[in-house]
């Protein structure tokens, strides 16, 4: 069902919170993610009452530890029979390796889609300079996706800013872009955005919208206002291709 590429993130502090959330959403224009907060909250529960809902569930808990414990890890949350989950790319070849075989091993009729971070958002080269990472985000971003790609996951979240060049480097990788800032939406934390249309533009596959939506005074309208802009991006890009080809086809 990709039928959308929006992933709204409820970053809720309980279930009530994000169940009155999820009412004002359309399960058919958009995936939810839930995160640390809210699962540590609310726990598989809340995960299962949006699936009721008719939600596709991108589990966001990063899971990152010896290989054994990230391979439990992701088979429970496999059976959860939630629609992505991830990992850090930074635990190495050995700990994604034991991610897929966990997934796989827990996996039904439907696979849920296996993802590795690879440099947060939040962090730029002074931060990752602290980390004594000190080639820069663009080249860490890139050696932490080969890994990945590796190991056989499905994809690497990353800030869009790199989506256009690892699109290019690891073609077979799903791109999934939190960071995402509508037009006149305010950064917040986040140090490397871009807009819906900028990151689709960009190579992204699915983006990730939090309190640009979830924080508006009316989410049902906020939303709809990203689809917008998502549809005229994709219609634009459709335009472009059409031009493209019937100029190579003259």
């Amino acid at each position: 069902m990709d039928m959308t590429p929006l992933i709204v993130a409820l970053d809720c502090a309980g279930a009530c919170e994000a169940v009155d959330l999820a009412a004002q959403l359309d399960p058919r224009r958009c995936r939810v993610k839930v995160g640390k907060e809210l699962f540590t909250s609310a726990g598989p529960a809340l995960v299962e009452a949006l699936q009721d809902r008719g939600f596709q569930v991108f589990l966001d808990l990063k899971f990152h530890d010896i290989p054994q414990t990230v391979g439990k890890a992701c088979a429970a949350a496999t059976r959860l029979g939630v629609w992505m989950l991830n990992v850090h790319a930074g635990g190495g070849l050995a700990m994604l390796c034991a991610a897929r075989e966990g997934v796989e091993a827990a996996a039904g009729p439907q696979r849920p889609r296996l993802i590795a971070v690879t440099v947060l958002t939040s962090l730029d080269d002074a931060a990752l300079a602290e980390l004594g990472c000190r080639d820069g985000v663009e080249a860490q971003v890139e050696r932490l996706a080969a890994l990945t790609a590796k190991a056989g996951l499905d994809g690497v979240v990353c800030s869009a800013r790199e989506a256009a060049r690892l699109k290019r480097l690891q073609p077979g990788l799903l791109r999934v872009t939190p960071g995402i800032r509508p037009a006149q939406a305010a950064g917040d934390d986040q140090k490397r955005i871009m807009t819906p249309a900028q990151a689709l533009s960009a190579g992204a596959d699915y983006l990730v919208v939090g309190r640009p939506i979830t924080a508006a005074s009316d989410p049902a309208q906020a939303l709809a206002a990203v689809l917008a802009e998502i549809d005229g991006a994709r219609a634009s890009s459709d335009a472009s291709s059409t031009v493209h080809f019937s100029e190579e086809s003259s």
